[in-house]
């Protein structure tokens, strides 16, 4: 038969297979597998109204051949086949889809035909490791089998042939070898194996190849000789296809260790199905320990994405939002295009609904988590709260709403964790705010000179123990209509009207001892005045409007800003109920330079109280032990 030449377009894209457009050669081998794949699936729909299609199924089969000595690599199938015309309407043109007609024709029919393939293109990833592709095929319908034969750009034939068993055989002359390129790994059995388990694995039919096995010499003791055997290849059945009902504990345990290399037992699974105008199937898994590159550029999230059990990509980072990254998983549609790319899944109006529908899913079970078991949801927190934080923060805020409910603080009731509903929903009468304190640790914060106040007037307060929850409630501003403020906060509003009456005597009667304390702190402070929230503790320093006291800390700790720092505007409230107020009244008075002294040593010690930096330790040292020296005197 005459030789025939590829159409124009054709002939573009056979070109770029050729030269090798995909940069992982290995693809092919998926490609190839998943079109023998289809070829069964369709003889098995075939055979259910017509005949002439009937075999056992346990024929129903896909075999692949080493051949070394030719350098060829033999993929069988025991499927459907082609006639010569559907060989020239399906391997004459590029991206020309049998498999795609084939499906376009029963929609009408039914939904339950699994065939997925973009038979044209997936075919001719052959010629990225082939001089030559032989392709011998027949219908089960047909009495003759046809050979269709190309070594690439140069065109193609179709002839006649001999063809006993129905069913498509695809033999590929691999590339000689360059210096730049070398193709004998494809004639290594441990190369193809690790191709199908990486790709394939979870085929519904039985891949099969020969493979090498040493065996006891019976001739001679302590020998081995090599034996070939005919195995199975990949598992057929995936995990996150059989019923949820039918899988158990163990076998998810098993499964997840196995399948993303961890040594414990995932702590949350979510397994589910949807069926509709987009179909997949989910199985999802939530480490029970944090891996230790989580929060460092170089971790790789994502969930791996399959396509009627054929892998299509790993790390698909497209179906997760970035604060549930920590979610690792497989993702099975058969709605998905087996060529998608990681560029088109950015572009892919399908894969957007299907992370809408990933993520609310996500957020369901971690919800369900939270109400129904508590102390497994603390310990998932424990792990990835700071990323459920970091949700609320990113990007202006725009995902709080929608995360708000998941996180936990530790509070002053009883140290335990606590959501913001529960705080709210707790608020004592007459309380209309959210309190927090920042520190590094509960002690620390227990400690404050202000928390006495608000623990008597039965005021919860939130413990913000991590750098970055004041930016979750700077973010957040408000929760159910009550504002988040800091009991460093200058106006933290806690007083009675008659209490508030005694601070404006109190300050009145102190005006100019006030005066005097301010103008030796110069700069230092805003203003100098009499304290509403002190209980025991002799002085504290709060912060006016704008940047917090604890950002201030949080900036002089960070490296990066030692040049930059921003400080916050500082006020010194002075307790008139320590016996210190009724001394610094004294020395008002009686010595300024005394005053002035004393003060400089409040101040300092309310810095150290706040976790802030003195300027100067050494004069503050000095003036300590100046105290030390008049105490006794």
């Amino acid at each position: 038969m005459a030789k025939k030449q590829f159409k124009a377009e054709s002939k573009r894209l056979l070109d770029m297979m050729i030269h090798s457009i995909y940069t992982n050669r290995e693809i092919f081998l998926r490609e190839l597998i998943s079109n023998a794949s289809d070829a069964l699936d369709k003889r098995h729909y075939l055979s259910l109204t017509d005949s002439r299609y009937a075999t056992n199924p346990e024929n129903l089969k896909i075999t692949l051949e080493i051949k070394k000595d030719t350098r060829q690599l033999i993929i069988e199938d025991t499927g459907v086949g082609m006639s010569a015309e559907e060989l020239e309407k399906n391997l004459g043109t590029i991206a020309r889809s049998g498999s795609a007609e084939f499906r376009k024709q029963l929609e009408n029919n039914t939904n339950n035909v699994d065939i997925i393939g973009q038979f044209g293109v997936g075919f001719y990833s052959a010629f990225i490791v082939a001089k030559h592709v032989l392709v011998e095929t027949k219908s089960p319908a047909e009495e003759k089998g046809y050979a269709w034969s190309s070594s690439g750009e140069d065109g193609y034939t179709i002839t006649e042939i001999e063809k006993p068993e129905a069913g498509t055989k695809i033999t590929i002359d691999l590339k000689d070898n360059t210096e730049e390129e070398s193709f004998d790994e494809f004639l290594e059995e441990y190369k193809i194996r690790e191709l199908v388990k990486k790709y394939s694995d979870y085929v519904r039919y039985p891949i099969q190849m020969e493979v090498t096995k040493s065996i006891p010499d019976p001739t001679e003791e302590g020998k081995t000789i090599d034996t070939k055997e005919l195995v199975t290849l990949n598992s057929m059945v995936p995990l996150w296809k059989k019923p949820k009902s039918e899988v158990t504990e163990e076998e998810y345990n098993s499964f997840y260790k196995s399948k993303f290399n961890d040594w414990e037992n995932p702590q949350k699974v979510i397994h589910y199905n949807v069926e509709g105008t987009l179909s997949y199937t989910a199985l999802l898994f939530i480490p029970s320990r944090t891996p230790y590159n989580f929060y460092y550029q170089d971790f790789e999230a994502g969930l791996q994405l399959y396509s009627k059990g054929v892998f299509i990509l790993d790390k698909a980072k497209d179906f997760v939002p970035d604060y549930y990254r920590f979610v690792q998983g497989i993702i099975d549609s058969d709605d998905l295009n087996l060529n998608i790319s990681r560029e088109i899944l950015q572009q892919d109006r399908q894969v957007k609904l299907l992370a809408k529908s990933i993520e609310k899913k996500i957020h369901s079970a971690l919800e369900d988590m939270l109400k129904n078991d508590r102390e497994n949801y603390e310990k998932f927190f424990d792990n990835f709260g700071l990323n459920l934080k970091y949700g609320i923060y990113q990007d202006y805020g725009i995902h709080k709403e929608q995360l708000q409910d998941l996180i936990l603080f530790r509070s002053s009731k009883e140290g335990k964790y606590v959501t913001l509903k529960e705080y709210t929903d707790r608020m004592v009468e007459g309380q209309n705010a959210i309190y927090y304190a920042v520190g590094s640790s509960v002690d620390e914060i227990e400690r404050s000179p202000i928390m006495p106040k608000l623990k008597k007037k039965g005021y919860e307060v939130l413990y913000f123990l991590d750098e970055r929850d004041e930016f979750v409630s700077g973010i957040m501003q408000n929760y159910d209509e009550k504002k988040f403020i800091s009991i460093s906060q200058a106006n933290l509003d806690l007083d009675s009207e008659e209490e508030k009456k005694e601070i404006e005597e109190k300050t009145a009667e102190n005006k100019d001892m006030l005066t005097a304390m301010k103008d030796a702190l110069a700069d230092k402070v805003k203003e100098v005045r009499i304290s509403s929230r002190l209980i025991d503790d002799p002085v504290c320093i709060v912060a006016d409007e704008g940047v917090s006291l604890d950002m201030e800390r949080y900036m002089a700790n960070d490296p990066m800003n030692k040049d930059r720092a921003i400080t916050a505007t500082k006020i010194l409230e002075i307790n008139p109920n320590h016996p210190i107020f009724n001394k610094l009244r004294e020395v008002s008075t009686s010595s300024p330079d005394k005053l002035k002294e004393y003060t400089d040593v409040l101040y300092d010690q309310a810095l150290l109280i706040e976790g802030l930096p003195i300027k100067n330790p050494v004069e503050f040292a000095k003036k300590i032990t100046n105290l030390i020296v008049d105490a006794k005197n």
